[in-house]
């Protein structure tokens, strides 16, 4: 939560939600800290009664001497048990967008089901202890909240690290990482990578989070830092416990081009031509079809487009809808290209549109089909004499 409050979620719209909630035994402290001489935010949620959360001595002291605090692992206290469903009527009954709901929802159903996994009991009548408790359902509620705050649509999640040791909750002392957050991590498939700090870095809502919101693995090979949110940790660990969240876009290289292609034996020329249309008009750089044999000397067509990667998915879309293709072949590329840019230019028969391209020091100038043809019939002259006149006029203009 800290994390996205420093990227610009809306503080005020987020603590009147939380005011609206049927909870009044917590408040919220939101300031400025420094953690190894970097200042970061914090988001506290302050119990009426005793917060033992990150309470490291409890957490990972063994003495017998420790008393029994009560269910400790990441948010323990002697609060009320509830089970999932009594938690997902709180969450519709939140004053939040649909999308933040469901965020929530998906947060708390992976912690379910990986609770249901480790008890091995049925998803409805698991009890959460450590994330049943108001400050939990306050902490998912919140990042739900900010997360559709900010807008965010993809969330890259690359590996989470994980210490090792073991740490102190309801059930005993566990290993790190404990079973929930071991059953999340093999469910959604992130990659996790086991550091050598001794205690608990990966938390099961931590996890489930993580979990909830990542679409992808792996990050863009470029991309601009559009903003950075830097959360406080509660726990002391021999590393800064801080949360860095980046909102990144991704920036294409112009180096690299795809390939996209397919076979197809049962499409007529006149669905290709449309979809080569389509194809254009979606941003694609280049289509053509090239007449194949294919298995048993079928006659066919080898369909190929050529793309930028921010275009994949529409140009996916549309041969899939268009087309009686099945599947894809991608093929990323390298190229080499010459700068250019499209300028206007005046000449004898009119103004016309001329892309030029540069090389070392030589320029040249390349007319832009529409302006020949354009110019050709308004002066009643052939394209090919058209082409000359506004190329070596283009040159002249220069």
């Amino acid at each position: 939560m800290a994390a996205l409050l420093d990227l610009g979620a809306d503080k005020n719209a987020l603590l009147d939600m939380l005011d609206k909630l049927p909870f009044n035994e917590y408040r919220i402290e939101i300031s400025r800290v420094d953690k190894a001489g970097i200042s970061c935010l914090d988001f506290n949620i302050i119990m009426d009664e005793d917060n033992h959360d990150h309470d490291m001595e409890y957490l990972h002291g063994h003495a017998d001497n420790i008393p029994d605090k009560g269910h400790v692992n990441e948010h323990s206290h002697a609060h009320e048990h509830r089970n999932l469903g009594e938690i997902l009527r709180i969450i519709e009954q939140a004053e939040m967008s649909d999308n933040a709901k469901q965020i929530a929802v998906n947060i708390f159903t992976i912690l379910a089901q990986a609770e249901s996994k480790a008890h091995n009991v049925p998803v409805e009548e698991v009890h959460f202890h450590e994330v049943g408790a108001v400050d939990s359902i306050v902490d998912v509620l919140s990042f739900a909240f900010c997360y559709d705050n900010l807008g965010i649509t993809d969330t890259v999640v690359e590996v989470i690290n994980e210490g090792g040791g073991t740490v102190r909750c309801r059930h005993g002392i566990l290993p790190v990482p404990v079973p929930a957050v071991v059953n999340i991590l093999a469910d959604c498939g992130i990659a996790m990578h086991k550091t050598g700090i001794s205690g608990e870095l990966i938390t099961p809502t931590g996890a489930a989070i993580a979990a909830a919101i990542c679409t992808k693995n792996k990050l863009p090979e470029q991309y601009v830092i559009r903003g950075i949110g830097l959360g406080a940790g509660k726990r002391n660990y021999e590393t800064p416990s801080i949360l860095r969240a980046m909102l990144i876009e991704e920036k294409h290289n112009g180096n690299h081009i795809l390939r996209v292609e397919t076979d197809i034996d049962d499409c007529s020329a006149e669905v290709l031509g449309y979809t080569m249309e389509r194809l254009y008009e979606t941003g694609a750089r280049e289509v053509h079809y090239s007449p194949v044999y294919m298995k048993k000397n079928r006659p066919a067509y080898e369909l190929v487009v050529i793309c930028t990667e921010d275009k994949l998915d529409s140009v996916r879309d549309i041969i899939f809808r268009e087309t009686t293709s099945i599947g894809l072949r991608y093929i990323r590329m390298e190229r080499s290209i010459l700068e250019r840019h499209v300028e206007k230019v005046q000449t004898s028969l009119g103004e016309a549109l001329v892309k030029k391209c540069e090389y070392g020091s030589e320029t040249y100038f390349y007319p832009e089909y529409d302006s020949v043809k354009e110019l050709a019939l308004k002066n009643e002259k052939s394209f090919l004499e058209v082409y000359g006149i506004i190329s070596n006029e283009a040159k002249q203009e220069k």
